[in-house]
């Protein structure tokens, strides 16, 4: 119980309910000002406070090239109302070719709150309860997304002015209002802005320009500036990429520490947008093939798609995923070696499982597809929640492996006699566990036959799903039918107890690596629970053989211990959920997104995608023993390709979209792009020789690559 409790209050200071929120590069804090108290017409103030880390960065409205402003989402009582913030002046941060708006050292950004008559204070203390989920990106080279949960009690009756100051310089660095008049005529391809009423010993002094509004200029590109008498004019270029055409421009001028505020009224029609990638004939005519790849592999024949299904299967028995379970059925068919009959039952309910939960899981996909979901191989995955089911089941099967508990113990008495003349069931159910411990995994000829099958008629695409699990089966169906295959089966004796109990190792190993998958998506915190219901269930599975009231007490305890933490998991998940990020860039790897190796091969770059996920163990094999090796990320430099890493482990429609058009449903995939050819998919099961090879049709770079910005703009999902 004293554990319960201080996880839950370390819990709830870091994802709950304070006002601070420390990580390794900010410190947040959400304040208050209100000097007359918490009444209509009063001055109320919140905001939250960023202290970065030295040269870390946060950003403003328009965070510029690259980056995203901080979000602020208010929980108040009836009768308050939040306005938009105030925004200090900002501050340029160039990185490399890119330019960025934003913050550095300590910036408040202060939010007002409108209290109206109908606003009643809290019962408890006559207070006004403010709670803020708060989301900011912190840079430096790398970009990180951070987020907090604050909350605060202002008294309503006595004045709050404890941070006073720290509102007042904050009030002070925003940029005020000119009382003066601006304009933005359009001029081709540019801006040119004509501002009058600025201070006069300014004049004759460059300025620094902001416009609020996000994406119409071209942000680190040239411009020029100049006084005409007492007014100010700049000529900007506009971005090729435009997503927006104002008919206002808020902007902000600003010199030193000083800024002032104005409305520019545009002048003139805006030029028509252009495309968002300049693409020349050579890289239009490359598309053109790389469209042409897809479709051919769209148009794959059934019959090679089935082939190429059952030979994956084949394979899939081979690949580390699969590994405890087939274990556990080797020593099943060993208890089988003297009796033909059971063992071929056996054999046969255990192939029946396989190719049945291939085609539930098939059917799934193909039916959540036709209503407009993007799934595909692994999908289930994707959820949380499923990666903790899987370790719980684990923990339990290992532990039952280990001699902890019998299942017999968890089946009323009445049903016993049932269980035990009920063994093609178990059977049955091993199979269906064997496919659910396989689904992180994907074998060579896989990619492409599930790639294809998603696109069919639901009736061919279980066909193909059916297939792979047939060919998954295969080897144990073929041990348990052909006399002389059975013939190598060892004998059943007492070696079999120690080589029960030693298989629960891989199945404790595979509870570990789904820890680790769980981190990935959730967070420290969920992974913490998980594994602290882990142990919980482990107690309850032990006290299943204590005798008498002990096993009543103690397993009452553990049952409470296991739903608590059990609530707590399923809540640290829910907050992690919507704030779902894909992994961060390094000096080597960007995140990818839509679009962006459109853009880079109009810069002239190759390209390298390394689709992948953290449930994927194939892919984590693959980067380990191949895409992090020295000789390999230099080979890569030396021709200047472009890292782009297509992070799966939780749902993204664009990836799974951008996997379809290669004819592909899952990860891993590995793909080169050049200019001039169609892509070029190599193996899920890669190698050096085989990357290195790829590679050599690349040409060498005339410049490092090391001298490109490492990321453009972080790819967060909402």
């Amino acid at each position: 119980m004293l554990l319960f409790l201080l996880w839950g209050g370390a819990a709830s200071a870091q994802s709950g309910g304070k006002s601070v929120v420390v990580t390794e590069r900010t410190r947040a804090e959400l304040l208050a000002h209100a000097p007359e108290g918490v009444e209509p017409g009063k001055p109320v103030w919140v905001g939250l406070q960023l202290a970065h880390q030295p040269e870390w960065h946060s950003y403003w409205k328009n965070s510029g090239d690259s980056g995203l402003p901080t979000k602020l989402e208010w929980k108040l009582p009836a009768g308050v109302l939040a306005g938009e913030i105030a925004w200090p002046t900002p501050s340029k941060h160039p990185i490399g070719t890119l330019i960025n708006y934003g913050y550095e050292h300590t910036v408040l950004l202060p939010v007002p709150l409108t209290i109206a008559p109908e606003f009643k204070p809290s019962v408890l203390g006559g207070a006004l309860e403010v709670k803020l989920k708060a989301s900011w990106l912190v840079c430096r080279r790398e970009c990180i997304p951070e987020e907090g949960e604050f909350s605060l009690a202002i008294p309503a009756k006595s004045a709050t002015a404890l941070h006073g100051p720290v509102f007042q310089a904050s009030f002070a660095a925003q940029p005020k209002p000119l009382a003066g008049q601006a304009t933005a005529t359009l001029n081709r391809n540019a801006l040119r802005l004509r501002v009058s009423g600025l201070p006069a010993g300014l004049r004759g002094k460059p300025l620094e320009f902001f416009p609020e509004t996000a994406e119409v200029i071209e942000t680190s590109a040239k411009w020029s500036q100049s006084w005409d008498g007492q007014v100010w004019t700049a000529q900007v270029p506009l971005s090729p990429q435009r997503s927006q055409s104002p008919d206002v421009m808020p902007i902000v001028l600003t010199q030193g520490n000083q800024g002032w505020s104005i409305d520019a009224r545009v002048q003139g029609t805006w030029p028509a947008t252009a495309a968002p990638v300049a693409v020349s004939p050579a890289l239009q005519e490359a598309l053109r093939n790389n469209a042409a790849a897809a479709e051919s592999g769209a148009r794959m024949t059934f019959a090679a798609a089935l082939l190429g299904a059952l030979l994956g299967g084949l394979i899939l028995n081979l690949m580390p995923c699969v590994f405890p379970v087939l274990a556990i059925k080797v020593v099943g068919f060993t208890q089988h070696a003297s009796d033909q009959r059971a063992r071929r039952l056996d054999g046969a309910a255990y192939s029946a499982g396989v190719v049945a939960a291939f085609a539930a899981l098939g059917l799934l996909v193909v039916a959540l597809r036709g209503v407009g979901q993007q799934l595909g191989w692994g999908f289930q995955l994707q959820m949380p929640g499923v990666v903790a089911a899987l370790a719980v089941l684990f923990t339990l099967i290992g532990l039952n492996l280990a001699g902890v508990f019998e299942v017999r113990q968890l089946v009323p008495s009445r049903l016993a006699p049932l269980q035990s003349s009920h063994p093609v069931l178990n059977a049955f159910l091993s199979g269906v566990l064997a496919v659910v411990v396989a689904s992180p995994c994907t074998a060579p000829f896989m990619g492409a036959a599930l790639g294809f099958a998603v696109g069919l008629p639901a009736a061919q695409a279980l066909l193909i799903f059916a297939a792979l699990g047939a060919g998954m089966a295969l080897p144990y169906l073929v041990a348990s039918w052909v006399p002389a295959v059975a013939r190598l089966l060892p004998r059943p004796g007492e070696w079999m107890v120690t080589f029960r109990k030693l298989m629960a190792y891989p199945m404790f190993a595979a509870v570990v690596w789904l820890l680790w998958v769980l981190g990935q998506q959730s967070g420290i915190n969920a992974a913490s629970a998980l594994l602290v219901v882990l142990v919980a269930v482990s107690m309850l599975a032990w006290s299943l053989g204590l005798p008498g009231r002990a096993r009543v007490i103690i397993g009452t305890i553990a049952v409470a211990w296991t739903a608590g933490f059990a609530w707590l998991l399923a809540g640290q998940v829910a907050v992690a959920l919507p704030q779902r990020v894909v992994a961060a860039s390094d000096a080597v790897w960007q995140p990818w997104e839509s679009g962006r190796v459109e853009q880079l091969l109009a810069s002239g770059r190759p390209v390298f995608v390394d689709f992948t996920a953290a449930w994927c163990v194939t892919c984590q094999y693959n980067k380990k023993t191949v895409l992090q090796k020295p000789e390999v990320l230099a080979d890569l430099a030396a021709r200047d390709v472009a890292l782009l890493r297509a992070d799966w482990t939780l749902r993204d429609p664009a990836i799974t979209a951008a996997l379809g058009a290669l004819g592909r449903s899952g990860v891993p995939l590995y793909v080169i792009y050049t200019r001039d050819a169609a892509p070029r998919i190599l193996s899920e099961i890669l190698s050096t020789s085989e990357l290195r090879a790829a590679l050599s049709a690349v040409p060498l770079a005339s410049s490092p690559a090391a001298q490109r910005p490492p990321m453009l703009r972080p790819a967060i999902a909402p």
